[in-house]
């Protein structure tokens, strides 16, 4: 059994989910905490949920997941200086990362032992639309986005204290729009994806120097497509072998075939899904994929042939209003 935390950004709760092993869901319960609410993640030890408020009073929820029945008790709120379009936390689950598009910067927060989160203790200007902010796999860097500015930003992470300083930029294509990104499962590529120009640019990782290569350009746009890119987020397969990244435009899921020795894609054809896919998510057996729409409002669960990749509706259900995030709790 697995449970899925859905985040309904107008309706301002967050649907808990069952799914069975064999990608049956089923509604479990709401949470109802008011505002915008839209990104979140699940702590390492797998016992908080967090969850940014958009809209005033800005802040970061901490929701405790109970080891039973897996629903959502709200424990702790705290403010935050601006709307966050991203939160994560390091890989030891003792500080929380934040990044504000409208704001542009970085935040980082101490998380007490009873996974609550506390006050901002660092506050890192960015360029324009910070947008997604995620750790290394070694947990000794930082890294960032600024749609705005077309970077990729590094920044070292002292694991102890929490802070972040910079080590080095990638410079992405100008009018490329640097949005989520994603570490393959071997620590050895990031995936970059770009709204505004609707493409994923593959880079080599190198852990020693915190440095990103260019290696490889690919469009995730649909033949045909006719519009202005509108691409939203990514993810692997636990395997590493599949890649999908969402487009709101034309409401599909690209997927790509992944060279496990080089790391490099090639398009294996477009699926379309809810209307303005914003989030999905894959579950952790590789097994199922699941997308919200944001004006669709509902939620379709795609069963993931683990040969070819090919994407098979399952399931569909309606959730709250705007749902745009998807987290899986295995």
């Amino acid at each position: 059994m697995a449970y899925v935390y859905v985040s309904n950004a107008d309706s301002g709760e967050v649907s808990v989910l069952q799914m069975d092993t064999q990608g049956a869901l089923q509604q479990q319960s709401t949470l109802t905490v008011g505002g915008n609410l839209m990104p979140m993640a699940i702590s390492p030890n797998r016992k908080m949920l967090y969850a940014a408020r958009r809209s005033d009073p800005m802040a970061v929820l901490s929701l405790a997941i109970d080891p039973v029945s897996r629903d959502l008790q709200r424990t702790a709120e705290v403010s935050l200086p601006a709307s966050m379009a991203y939160i994560s936390t390091d890989l030891t689950g003792r500080f929380l990362f934040a990044a504000s598009y409208p704001s542009q910067q970085l935040t980082v927060s101490p998380i007490a032992a009873d996974g609550t989160v506390g006050a901002v203790q660092q506050v890192v200007p960015t360029g324009p639309n910070a947008h997604a902010i995620l750790p290394s796999p070694c947990n000794k860097y930082v890294l960032a986005t600024s749609l705005g500015g077309a970077e990729l930003m590094v920044f070292g992470f002292h694991a102890e204290t929490g802070h972040l300083s910079p080590v080095s930029v990638w410079q992405a294509r100008a009018g490329a729009g640097p949005r989520h990104f994603r570490f393959d499962p071997t620590g050895r590529w990031v995936y970059l994806l770009n709204e505004l120009d609707g493409t994923l640019d593959v880079l080599s990782w190198n852990p020693t120097e915190g440095r990103l290569v260019h290696q490889q350009t690919v469009g995730i746009l649909p033949p045909g497509f006719n519009g202005k890119p509108w691409a939203a987020d990514l993810h692997l397969t636990p395997d590493g072998r599949h890649l999908y990244t969402s487009e709101r435009t034309s409401s599909t899921l690209a997927h790509f075939g992944v060279d496990l020795a080089s790391g490099l894609l090639k398009a294996q054809g477009h699926t379309p899904v809810e209307a303005q896919p914003r989030g999905f998510a894959i579950d952790p057996t590789g097994g199922y994929l699941l997308v919200v729409g944001q004006t669709s409002h509902h939620l379709s669960c795609f069963r993931i042939d683990r040969e070819t990749g090919q994407l098979h509706l399952q399931q569909r259900m309606p959730l709250g209003q705007s749902p745009n995030w998807v987290e899986i709790l295995a």
